[in-house]
């Protein structure tokens, strides 16, 4: 295996606290050194002045399509956009065909994921066949490798069924995360229901939807100690919630999507099907509750959704377009220029946005920048202007709303599993 050393860089790590200029060296995998003036007699050499590196980013939030619509994305193209992205690992949602809901898918997700740069975790189906009726062999399915449970892209709206999984939880010390929306209020909606939504004739989805459900989880994870998880968090009132529920000493985490801490449901005007998402885009106020959510630690991750669609797919009427769009490779770019040159987070307050925290909820091993550790990196480059061009995307699809947006912030690549995927 070979050695790489990396001169002059950032080195940033905030689990132990390192903040340093310094040298890195990787041999064999591993970290075997960080320290002024290193060399080592056949190491790749790597000018990073300028460059920053961090422990290996975190999607806990991704969809990669396989098994069964691998026409969108699958394991070996999410991989390498996530790598573009500057992620070192991913966890997947189970709205598949067949979903994850049987230990011998979960089997088949750490598979399709064997031998690539990026860690793939499976996150489970909380009810079986996804159909939110009955519980799936949580039992089984934890044992297998799940490393979470969720319904993603429809909600536990039966209140029996929610209670035992969060009990189940509470047990495997597992998150159960939610994709809170109340069907009822939902079905039908293609946008925010807001003056926008009006003027455009689009059929509204209330922020009610939101934020009734997560209401009512919380007083669910209270009365059992579940261990509960907000997906996609996208309104002012679930981010209230949330945040009364931590003061509350609830087992309570949360994430924002970069879509929902840039843009606001004024971009729906262009009837552009790439700015159709769900949890739908808000308004003005609600981006600026994600943001105070992240500043304040009411959100703990950025996770993208990355939610891949063919074009054939999007390219129809905005009603009738699916929900989604993808973000592991815009989403560094669109957090440092938001939120870091905002001043809303500081750099190490971002990594643990986009790394520690993700890890640590679904539990995943601590990286830990220093000599003897497995070298699990990410490569920064934050002072990058960049122009987000999605014919470039190592993804397979397209349906990104940031394409000829200007980012400050650009990933270099990454390298965990003894390999090295970098682009200077």
């Amino acid at each position: 295996m070979a050695s790489y050393l990396f001169k002059n860089a950032r080195i940033l790590d905030p689990v132990s606290g390192l903040d340093t200029q310094s040298d890195l060296l990787v041999s064999e995998g591993t970290i075997e050194a960080i320290g002024d003036n290193l060399s080592a007699a056949g190491a790749e050499e790597f000018d990073f002045s300028g460059k920053t590196i961090v422990p290996g980013l975190c999607d806990m939030h991704v969809h990669f399509r396989e098994p069964g619509f691998e026409h969108k994305e699958d394991t070996r193209s999410g991989a390498a956009s996530a790598a573009a992205g500057g992620f070192t690992a991913v966890a997947c949602m189970p709205n598949t065909d067949p979903p994850i809901d049987t230990a011998s898918v979960v089997s088949y997700i750490y598979e399709k994921g064997r031998g690539l740069a990026v860690d793939v975790y499976p996150i489970a189906a909380i009810t079986k066949e996804r159909k939110g009726e009955s519980l799936a062999p949580m039992v089984e399915l934890r044992e297998a490798g799940a490393v979470g449970f969720s319904d993603d892209g429809s909600p536990v709206f039966n209140t029996k069924v929610l209670r035992t999984a969060l009990e189940y939880g509470s047990m495997f010390d597992v998150p159960i995360i939610q994709h809170a929306e109340d069907p009822h209020l939902f079905t039908g909606g293609a946008m925010n229901e807001s003056l926008v939504s009006t003027e455009l004739g689009l059929p509204p989805i209330p922020r009610l939807s939101e934020d009734a459900v997560v209401a009512r989880d919380l007083m669910f994870t209270e009365y059992v100690n579940g261990r509960y998880h907000l997906a996609h968090m996208s309104t002012r009132g679930a981010a209230e919630a949330v945040r009364a529920a931590k003061a509350k000493g609830l087992k309570v985490t949360s994430e924002v999507a970069p879509h929902h801490f840039v843009l606001t449901d004024e971009s729906v005007r262009g009837y552009d099907s790439n700015v159709k998402m769900n949890p739908p885009l808000r308004t003005a106020d609600d981006v600026i509750a994600m943001k105070e959510a992240l500043r304040d630690g009411v959100a703990d991750a950025i996770a993208t959704d990355h939610a891949p669609h063919a074009g054939f797919e999007k390219e129809v009427e905005f009603v009738y377009a699916p929900f989604g769009i993808i973000g592991l490779e815009t989403a560094v770019g669109l957090s440092v220029t938001e939120l870091l040159l905002e001043k809303w987070l500081t750099l190490p307050q971002l990594i643990e946005k986009l790394s520690t925290n993700p890890r640590r909820i679904l539990r995943l091993p601590e990286i830990r920048l220093e000599a003897g550790q497995p070298a699990n990196l990410t490569f920064l480059d934050m002072d990058a202007q960049w122009t987000v061009d999605v014919e470039r995307f190592r993804s397979k699809s397209r349906n990104s709303p940031f394409h000829g947006r200007v980012l400050t912030g650009k990933p270099l690549g990454i390298f965990n599993n003894g390999q090295l995927v970098i682009d200077l």
